[in-house]
């Protein structure tokens, strides 16, 4: 029989070694890279590109350096191996799950692109709910949008800038209005979408922040719009809250930080 090594595929195998430097030390640039692992700086620039565009590797545009992205993530939530944000929000959209019946997303930013660190399928018969490790635009669902209004401005005018894409006949692409869409978000501490990336979906979404107050994450509970009432719109957003808080306080990144903001009256106009 002969010897695994035999079978060994050399490209895979330098872009695992290259991932292993980066997870041993992040925010590496290509030239450190190279040396430390032997390659040319040829080689390693192309399969950071080629890890970059699969969202296993993150780029710091103004350094040019590079980390694991959240890619690397998604494959320890199902291998149960989670990082701390995926161990501490586990429960939390267990529970959330459960108390609405409806899916739960917990999504992250990766560059001009959100991504589905995780997700919970709710327990109704007819479900929308979004795969683990899918990437979107930023410009529309609950908790993309949410994520892009608390990015730096640079990000944010990055996004906008148009032509924006109409995912349905309600997504947001006038730069202007976008902008207040956004502008409101903040104000509000929350967003709730309506058919704006999934027509016939709704999502509820809540931010998750670090220890500088900077929000790292967004929590949602989605589903179909036939079911949302002014009675859940309150509730989901309640408990969507809360669940953001929880993950914050589990991951004890946020001490001293301000209250989650309150849902508003069920008669209040989102």
């Amino acid at each position: 029989m002969k010897d695994t090594k035999d079978y060994k595929i050399a490209a895979v195998d330098r872009a695992l070694a290259l991932l292993e430097a980066l997870a041993d030390k992040p925010e590496q640039g290509v030239t450190a890279l190279a040396k430390s692992l032997g390659m040319t700086k040829s080689l390693v620039f192309r399969l950071l590109c080629t890890l970059e565009e699969r969202g296993f590797v993150s780029r710091d545009a103004e350094r040019a350096e590079y980390s694991l992205g959240y890619r690397v993530g998604v494959l320890g939530e199902r291998l149960g191996k989670d990082g701390s944000l995926l161990h501490a929000a586990r429960p939390v959209m267990d529970a959330l799950r459960d108390r609405t019946s409806e899916n739960v997303n917990l999504v992250v930013r990766e560059g001009l692109r959100s991504y589905v660190l995780a997700t919970r399928s709710g327990h109704h018969s007819i479900r929308l709910f979004a795969q683990a490790g899918r990437n979107g635009p930023l410009h529309a669902g609950g908790g993309s949008m949410l994520l892009l209004a608390f990015a730096d401005a640079a990000v944010i005018d990055a996004v906008v800038t148009p032509p924006l894409e109409a995912f349905t006949p309600y997504t947001i692409t006038d730069e202007a209005r976008l902008r207040q869409a956004l502008e409101r978000i903040r104000a509000n501490g929350y967003n709730i979408a309506i058919n704006d990336l999934d027509e016939g979906a709704f999502s509820v979404a809540a931010p998750i922040t670090g220890t500088d107050g900077s929000v790292i994450a967004s929590i949602s509970v989605a589903g179909a719009v036939a079911r949302f009432d002014e009675e859940r719109r309150t509730s989901y957003l309640q408990a969507a809250l809360e669940a953001a808080a929880e993950i914050s306080e589990r991951l004890s990144i946020s001490p001293g930080r301000k209250a989650a903001p309150k849902a508003p009256a069920a008669s209040a106009a989102v």
